[in-house]
C-alpha cells in the first residue's frame, strides 16, 4: 500500500529566512515530512538555501500594513492574492501558521472546502490577550479550523480561554522539535566555578534579557555572560550592563544562524532562558539541552511543561532568583553532571522528525 501524498499549503507573512524561531521550526517540519509537496507562502527577501525544504516557495506581492486605519484594506488585498492562488495551486490542506494573524485569516476567507488546520506559535495568543482586535481574528481562524494545534498543553489551554470553549475538542497538543541528529554532545563538566553562560534570542521586553544581565551583578561568583542575538533592546541592555558594572562580564554578539549557534553551544557551561511573559514552548532550551548544557530557565507553565525537573526553575522576571540558580550550578559540580544527563534524556522527546509525523498523521484525518 503506498501512502497517501499530501499537497499543502502553508505559509508566514515573513522574509523567507531562517530570522526566527516559527521560521526556522517550519523549515525543519515540512523538510522532513513525508509524501507531501509543501508550498510555502512568505515574503522577499528568500534565503536560496532556507527554501530547499519546500516545494514550492511563493513570495508575496501584497504590501504589509500593521494594524491601524489601512489594515482593513490590506487584508482585502492579501485576501485576493492568496485567493488567486488557492484556485491556482488547488492544495488539498491547508496548515495556516499563527492564529488571527492576516495571512491566516486570508487563508480563513478563501479556502472554500479545503480543510485548516490551525497552529499556534505564542505570538498569535499573546496579542490576542492585550487586544480586543487580534482576540476576533483568533477566533475567526479558529472558528473555519478543523484542527487547532499547540505545542503545550499549558498554551492549549489559554487559547482555550480566549476562543470562550468553543472548540475544545479541535484542540491538539503536538510538541514541537527540533533536528536531533545535528546535534553535538559537550564534554561533561570536570570542575566548580564561574560559569560561561549563554542566552540566545530576541532582545525585546518578553525575552527579559535583562533579567540575565541584572542577575549577573547579583551573583557571589564572577560569571561570565554570552548574549546572542538582534533586537530592539539591544543598546539599552549595553548601557544596563555598563550601569551595572558587569560590562566587561557581558559579551553581546548579534544573531547567529542555527548552524553556527550550535557549533557554539558545546563551549559553555550553562543556558539561561530569561521569557517572562508568554513562552509558546522554548525550542532554543531544547537545542541547549541537546548539546548537554544545563539550562537554568523562567519557570513559566509552557517551559516547566517541557522541561520539568531537567533544568534549573526560578522566578520569571527575578534577577535575585536567577542570581542564586546560576551560584547554585556554579557551586555544585555534580548537579551540573546530573542535569548535563538530564538534559540529553528529555532533548530525546523533541525530534523534529516526531513532530512532523504526528502534523502528517492529524492532517491525513480531514483528508482522506
Amino acid at each position: 500500500m503506498t501512502a497517501e501524498f499530501l499537497n499543502i499549503l502553508t505559509g508566514i507573512n515573513r522574509p523567507s529566512a531562517p530570522s526566527s524561531g516559527s521560521m526556522i521550526l517550519v523549515n525543519d517540519l515540512y523538510g522532513v515530512m513525508p509524501d507531501a509537496h509543501t508550498t510555502f507562502l512568505g515574503r522577499q527577501p528568500v534565503d536560496p538555501a532556507w527554501q530547499s525544504a519546500f516545494g514550492q516557495l511563493i513570495a508575496l506581492s501584497t504590501v504589509k500594513r500593521p494594524h491601524g486605519p489601512d489594515f482593513g484594506a490590506y487584508l482585502d488585498e492579501l485576501t485576493r492574492e492568496v485567493g488567486a492562488l488557492i484556485e491556482k495551486i488547488q492544495p488539498q490542506v491547508i496548515h495556516a501558521q499563527y492564529l488571527g494573524f492576516a495571512l491566516s485569516q486570508a487563508f480563513t476567507r478563501t479556502a472554500g472546502n479545503i480543510p485548516i488546520i490551525a497552529i499556534a506559535h505564542g505570538p498569535d495568543v499573546m496579542v490576542a490577550e492585550r487586544s480586543v482586535w487580534e482576540r476576533e481574528g483568533l477566533n475567526e481562524v479558529a472558528a473555519a479550523s478543523a484542527a487547532i494545534v499547540a505545542p503545550t498543553f499549558a498554551l492549549a489551554d489559554r487559547i482555550d480561554r480566549l476562543t470562550g470553549h468553543q472548540f475544545t475538542d479541535r484542540l491538539t497538543v503536538i510538541p514541537w522539535g527540533i533536528r536531533l541528529s545535528d546535534a553535538r554532545v559537550r564534554d561533561h563538566p570536570t570542575g566548580g566555578g564561574p560559569l560561561a553562560l549563554v542566552h540566545a534570542g530576541r532582545l525585546d521586553d518578553n525575552k527579559s534579557t535583562i533579567t540575565a544581565v541584572e542577575a549577573l551583578a547579583l551573583t557571589e561568583q564572577p560569571h561570565h555572560l554570552t548574549v546572542i542575538g538582534q533586537g530592539v533592546l539591544r543598546e539599552h541592555l549595553e548601557l544596563q550592563a555598563s550601569e551595572l558594572g558587569v560590562r566587561d562580564r557581558v559579551q553581546f554578539e548579534p544573531f547567529l544562524p542555527r548552524g553556527e549557534l550550535w557549533r557554539r553551544l558545546p563551549h559553555f557551561d550553562a543556558f539561561v532562558g530569561t521569557t517572562k511573559g508568554t513562552e509558546a514552548f522554548g525550542l532554543v532550551l531544547i537545542e541547549a539541552q541537546a548539546h548537554g548544557l544545563p539550562v537554568a530557565y523562567s519557570n513559566l507553565p509552557e517551559v516547566r511543561e517541557i522541561l520539568g525537573n531537567t533544568g534549573v526553575p526560578y522566578n520569571p522576571g527575578d534577577p535575585q532568583s536567577l542570581a542564586g540558580a546560576l551560584d547554585e550550578l556554579g557551586r555544585d559540580v555534580h548537579r551540573r553532571k546530573a542535569l548535563t544527563e538530564a538534559a540529553l534524556i528529555n532533548a530525546c522527546r523533541y525530534d523534529i522528525t516526531t513532530t512532523s509525523r504526528r502534523l502528517r498523521e492529524l492532517t491525513l484525518r480531514f483528508t482522506l
